[in-house]
């Protein structure tokens, strides 16, 4: 007997498709998993307990597991689902929390919700989907996994202000053949209702707004505590080779900061580069910031097995909000890459993620590694002689 393709692209009835939810606690994976349910897959919730919750927020006997344990645990009791709580805080720990604390020690901007999704969701979790025998595994993220000609391909959200594509780009072929992301088509108010209607505790619950392991926002504090001595005390310096005062620790600043600096001056002032060994932070006017070219490391090319030597014009976006802008990609060996925007940016710091789209189409993304002019144009020059028969923004 033929089946048609259920909605999770599977040829058998949703009756015969395990589905393994991750269930963050809050409304969109809830939803997920009330959708599925209600669709007759056979739904397992599984939720992750990825750090120790009182500890985080300074507050002793505070329930290690957090709310949002419990929140997955009674929206699993009320769609009468199999729910696990594992324990992933030691992996959680190494391949984010504290390469999030080396990241900013390294004078560079982290974000550790894309490794969280590269390390612990995408690659442990997704082993042990595996393991109980699901199809697939279903997450509340923001992103469309569309068929295409070549196969599974990531696409934004069709709600750009929910978008979380930025976030998924180090996601792998392969990972993504297993994915599903069933909330990618709706709006956010559209999921609320559904929350509502399935009758869901968590239907009014609040986004969350912070990474989940900074709950109060306070970076230094978090990295302070991971690795103690990190707020020692140096110099701010202009551009133009002047000390213009001292700092309580490089930690407190980021590239593009403009607020907060600490000195006065005639102009406003943006940090425009950290240097963490010599605990110096330097400072300068916004035309500092701008930058026209950067390179990326560790690439993870989407669109096709291997990336071209020159994508032709694309988008890219190097924040998760941004509007994206007009560049091109050109392959570096090392899996690097060069990034040739067509028009000078502001604030492009190392370590954080640049991601390339074509349309709503994510072909992939690696991460900043160097911005100084001279390294960067030492390349430049170089490409731009292999690739001199094509046009090239300069």
């Amino acid at each position: 007997m033929q089946h048609h393709l259920n909605s999770l692209g599977f040829a058998k009835p949703p009756a015969q498709t395990r589905v393994v939810v991750a269930m963050s606690g809050g409304v969109d994976s809830s939803v997920v998993a009330g959708l599925l349910h209600r669709e007759g897959y056979e739904v397992i919730g599984i939720t992750l307990q990825l750090y120790d919750h009182g500890a985080m927020i300074g507050k002793k006997g505070a329930c290690c597991a957090g709310q949002d344990i419990h929140d997955a645990r009674r929206v699993a009791e009320s769609l009468g689902i199999p729910h696990y709580v594992l324990n992933y805080e030691n992996r959680f720990r190494d391949a984010v929390m504290e390469d999030f604390a080396d990241t900013y020690l390294a004078g560079e901007t982290p974000i550790p919700c894309v490794k969280c999704n590269q390390s612990v969701k995408f690659k442990d979790l997704l082993t042990t989907a595996r393991e109980l025998g699901a199809d697939c595994m279903a997450t509340g993220h923001y992103v469309r996994r569309l068929t295409g000609a070549g196969g599974a391909e990531l696409h934004q959200a069709a709600e750009f202000g929910k978008d979380q594509s930025y976030f998924l780009f180090a996601t792998t072929r392969e990972q993504l053949d297993f994915l599903r992301f069933p909330l990618g088509g709706h709006p956010k108010e559209e999921t609320r209702r559904i929350a509502a209607e399935l009758g869901l505790v968590v239907h009014d619950k609040p986004d969350s707004q912070d990474i989940c392991f900074v709950p109060t926002g306070g970076y230094a504090a978090v990295i302070e505590k991971l690795r103690p001595g990190a707020s020692d005390p140096g110099d701010i310096m202009h551009i133009d080779g002047y000390a213009l005062g001292r700092h309580e620790g490089v930690i407190h600043y980021t590239v593009g900061q403009r607020r907060g600096l600490g000195v006065a001056a005639g102009e406003p002032l943006y940090v425009v580069r950290l240097e963490p060994a010599q605990r110096r932070v330097w400072v300068g006017p916004r035309s500092a910031l701008e930058k026209k070219r950067f390179i990326l490391r560790d690439v993870n090319w989407l669109a096709d097995e291997t990336m071209p030597e020159r994508s032709g014009e694309i988008v890219v976006k190097w924040r998760s909000s941004q509007q994206p802008k007009p560049a091109e990609f050109f392959r570096l060996p090392g899996n690097r890459a060069l990034v040739q925007l067509f028009e000078p940016q502001a604030a492009i710091a190392p370590g954080q993620a640049c991601v390339a789209y074509d349309g709503s189409r994510v072909l992939g993304g690696g991460w900043i590694t160097a911005t100084a002019p001279d390294a960067v144009e030492e390349v430049a020059r170089s490409l731009w002689s292999v690739h001199a028969g094509g046009e090239i923004h300069t």
